[in-house]
């Protein structure tokens, strides 16, 4: 073999700046968002003061470019910022998640040029986005789409009610999914750029959820909405297509998530376990608990090599759409078995909402759920696995 050849970087091997970055998001978290947690976790709000902090920390745009305002990062930057910050709350990561790989993200693949010049600076310096996809009768199923968009001039009519958008009471930019072309079906579903102040568009009732609950979860209310046909996201019809290859990077993002929460919570039963004594001396020191520990920071690990394998290989423009799913499925499995174990060993103290282990208990169980429940990652992993033989 050549000695001079290089050698293959481990996963966990970080770049200087990515390094610089998960270090900078951590000392964030640790600094300004835990002293809030509990406090917005029965709030259920993300309070505007800390949005605007997450802007001024440029964690709101790291893939947009710098000409438009933003870090200039790479998609795998912002992978590390949602892991530290859902190491922290959950909640403020899912915020800064669909800013970023849905909205963001989509933005930059597929608006056109007036469109990213006239929204991209907004998405960095200081407008919450939402990505806006389900209905009441269509949630796994996107086919079944139920808003619609009629064509009249030079504007679009939007009618109907979405369900299940994250960042809804914040947001003052929706990436929100009508149909144009019913008579299609899925192939007349698109994407159009709806802005909080237009004529006939409101914000609904906001969901009292188990967990995640400082992020808003809102059913948005269209009636006649006049948007402009310059807000059209790529072409009409190429919504449903824009949707889906977008859920599967912000399927990366939901196992950032949980990984990140799948770490907190092994920290905090790793610190409870070495302070509470019982038999005279540290919980810790039980071998049984020191399994549990060893098999919490085993699972977390496995799981935060799946969400850098998948984000390296979209960063490296190679195909990842079974690695995204996997690394959804896994790690949502994962925080849920890990949260629940920090639970377990926090005994009585983890089911009272003074110690943290309750919250990250509720907050792992919507990893399942959103963006494409288990299922629907499973149906995507045994499609591609038949398909390759």
């Amino acid at each position: 073999m050549d000695e001079g050849r290089e050698k293959p970087r481990p996963l966990t091997s970080l770049q200087e700046d990515e390094i610089l970055l998960k270090q900078t998001v951590r000392d964030f978290a640790e600094a300004k968002i835990r002293p809030l947690v509990m406090e917005m976790d029965r709030e259920a709000r993300l309070p505007r003061p800390l949005i605007d902090q997450l802007f001024g920390l440029g964690v709101m745009g790291i893939e947009i470019p710098s000409g438009f305002g933003g870090g200039g990062g790479s998609f795998f930057m912002a992978i590390a910022a949602i892991e530290e910050l859902a190491r922290v709350d959950p909640a403020v990561a899912v915020c800064v998640d669909v800013q970023n790989t849905l909205v963001n993200n989509a933005l930059l693949r597929w608006a056109g040029a007036e469109q990213k010049e006239r929204y991209l600076p907004r998405l960095a310096r200081d407008t919450v986005g939402a990505y806006s996809l389900s209905e009441s009768a269509a949630g796994s199923d996107a086919f079944a789409l139920a808003t619609r968009a009629r064509a009249q001039g030079d504007d679009y009519i939007l009618d109907g009610r979405k369900l299940w958008t994250s960042n809804g009471a914040e947001a003052g930019i929706y990436l929100l999914f009508a149909n144009a072309a019913p008579e299609r079906k899925h192939k007349g579903i698109t994407a159009f750029i709806v802005e909080r102040g237009f004529d006939g568009f409101a914000v609904g009732k906001k969901e009292d959820k188990l967990g995640i609950r400082a992020s808003s979860t809102c059913e948005l209310i269209l009636e006649e909405v006049r948007v402009p046909r310059a807000n059209v996201v790529g072409e009409v019809g190429d919504g449903y297509r824009i949707a889906i290859e977008t859920l599967n990077e912000g399927r990366i993002g939901i196992g950032a998530q949980m990984v990140g929460l799948g770490q907190g919570a092994w920290e905090a039963a790793l610190a409870y376990s070495q302070e509470r004594r019982q038999f005279g001396q540290p919980i810790a020191a039980f071998q049984a608990v020191q399994f549990q520990l060893a098999e919490m920071a085993t699972e977390v690990e496995a799981a935060r090599l799946l969400v850098y394998n998948a984000a390296r290989l979209k960063d490296a423009g190679r195909p990842f759409l079974r690695e995204a799913a996997m690394a959804k499925y896994f790690t949502s499995q994962v925080a849920e078995r890990v949260a629940s174990t920090a639970l377990d060993i926090f005994g009585g103290y983890g089911f009272i909402k003074d110690f943290p282990a309750e919250k990250f208990y509720r907050d792992a169980k919507i990893g399942k759920i959103y963006e494409g429940t288990s299922n629907i990652q499973l149906r995507t992993i045994a499609r591609t696995l038949l398909e390759a033989r």
